[in-house]
């Protein structure tokens, strides 16, 4: 029997949380920076440049990739000759214990995002517990784990039907994958469970996430299984799709597709589909009982040469001096770099202010939405001398059924956010002559270098989703929707799908 020792594996959780909230898996990004070169969509192209730069500037400064550093989801295999001789607590306590320390972790204070319970309340637990493992033991004498940080952004987009045994998995695929919209943030992968039930299906959808970028390899060799023929055709179909970069438009929308299966019943073909973002994180590690794990950090040679500048033909905005009649000079994909004060709000705010006017009662003072914009986030805790952590727009669709009503009565004229929006939205939008604007989502900490000052002004107890304003200086944005409520996320996959296609042809 090999002794392993409790806190080797509580020690192991939180030095590998921590070390996957700012460390890319190298497959990610050197599979990104190959689509990167190849990309012939300059909106595209920028967004990937965003997100490498923001991967190395993360690297650099042990800082979160992402400001939504996820639900911890973890995969232990625990062989069946191990003994657990010191252990006090629970495979899920000891999970626990280690997410505890690693998104407490003084020099790297990572986003606390879990609630409980999950309806009603919802009240953040503080330390981003409970994880959710599973368990299977297998022969031998180790400890195997794999640990992801799941952002909610693309846990969201996750998708599952129950096939006809003769229908069509790709059809389905390449039918659903446009309709989970850009809010999952490509290009990333894409996990598929096919078969056992329904809840198995799931389990290998997950779980497939954690394998390795290798589909370049398998296109160069040829496959040789149903399975791998199955990737490159799905591969090659999602792509063709013309989604592209945070859904601009352009030739690559996801890097890789991976597959397990499992049989099922003769009259069923369950098939689960998860996708994983931008902020792909992961990693794996074995205890052998002789003390935690040892993680090997990348060299920051392995990242592709590309620092992300603002293009010289950007737009500079002065937040302060806004107008409807500013803003309706906007046009769909302009790239602007906005300076001057910002405030933040995302759904629980959203959620407090429409009760409020809804009720007819004043808004929280110094919460003057009057020629204003309003950016959906929740940022990580500042470190150290950071006037804010990694603060990353959050999807913005969540906050679609609000829109009309602050447009309607709050004089708010634009908003910033991830991805597209929604119908609802878009026409409140194209009513109110207000705008739309999109961040990058996987470029969290190079937004949070954009943000010289940050104070709260509403709902302090909401921590991470309070109302706070912003002094912001050339960030980043592009005019997803324009005050006439055209929409880049509707015309650029549009237009780069007709492309590719004359590119097969």
């Amino acid at each position: 029997m090999t002794p392993i020792r409790q806190e080797d594996l509580i020690g192991s959780v939180a030095d590998a949380l921590q070390f996957i909230s700012y460390y890319h898996p190298l497959d990610y990004i050197r599979a990104l920076g190959e689509a990167h070169a190849r990309e012939e969509s300059p909106a595209a192209r920028d967004a990937m440049a965003q997100i490498l730069y923001n991967s190395r500037l993360c690297a650099e400064g042990h800082r979160p990739i992402c400001q939504d550093t996820g639900m911890v989801v973890a995969f232990l295999e625990v062989g069946m000759e191990v003994s657990w001789a010191d252990a006090t607590l629970s495979l899920q306590a000891m999970v626990d214990e280690g997410v505890r320390r690693a998104y407490n972790h003084p020099d790297n204070r990572l986003r606390a995002s879990m609630v409980a319970p999950p309806y009603g309340e919802r009240r953040n637990t503080r330390d981003n517990t409970p994880a959710v493992v599973h368990v299977s033991l297998v022969p031998g004498d180790k400890v195997h784990v794999k640990l992801a940080a799941k952002g909610g952004g693309s846990e969201n987009k996750s998708k599952f039907t129950i096939l006809n045994p003769s229908d069509s998995l790709v059809d389905w695929v390449v039918k659903t994958v446009p309709l989970m919209g850009a809010g999952w943030c490509p290009p990333g992968m894409l996990g598929i469970g096919i078969g056992g039930s329904a809840e198995k299906a799931m389990l290998l959808a997950k779980e497939a996430l954690m394998e390795e970028i290798d589909i370049h390899e398998l296109k160069a060799r040829g496959p040789r299984t149903a399975l791998e023929e199955l990737r490159l055709e799905l591969y090659d179909q999602v792509n063709a799709l013309g989604i592209g970069a945070q859904g601009l438009g352009g030739l690559t929308t996801v890097l890789d597709v991976k597959i397990k299966d499992f049989p099922t019943h003769a009259a069923s073909l369950p098939v689960a589909m998860i996708p994983n973002c931008a902020a792909t994180r992961h990693v794996e590690f074995t205890l052998d009982g002789s003390g935690p794990a040892e993680l090997t950090p990348p060299r920051l040679e392995d990242w592709p040469d590309v620092v992300w500048q603002a293009d010289d033909k950007a737009l500079r905005v002065n937040l302060d001096e806004m107008t409807r009649e500013t803003i309706a000079q906007w046009q769909p994909g302009d790239r602007l770099l906005l300076t001057g004060k910002l405030l933040t709000g995302r759904d629980a705010a959203h959620k407090r202010l429409t009760d409020l006017l809804t009720r007819g009662e004043a808004l929280p003072e110094g919460v003057d939405l009057t020629n204003r914009f309003i950016y959906y986030v929740g940022p990580v805790d500042p470190v150290r001398d950071e006037v804010v952590g990694p603060a990353g727009p959050t999807t913005a669709t969540r906050m679609d059924k609000f829109t009309e009503q602050m447009l309607a009565e709050t004089g708010l004229i634009g908003m910033v956010g991830k991805a597209e929006r929604g119908p609802v939205a878009i026409e409140a939008i194209k009513k109110h002559g207000a705008v739309y604007l999109m961040a990058v989502g996987g470029a969290a900490y190079l937004v949070a270098k954009a943000i010289k000052g940050s104070r709260l002004v509403a709902f302090e107890d909401l921590g991470m989703e309070a109302i706070r304003e912003f002094d912001v200086v050339d960030m980043p944005v592009t005019v997803a929707v324009d005050s006439r409520g055209g929409s880049v996320h509707q015309t650029g996959p549009a237009e780069w799908r007709v492309k590719i296609g004359a590119m097969k042809a």
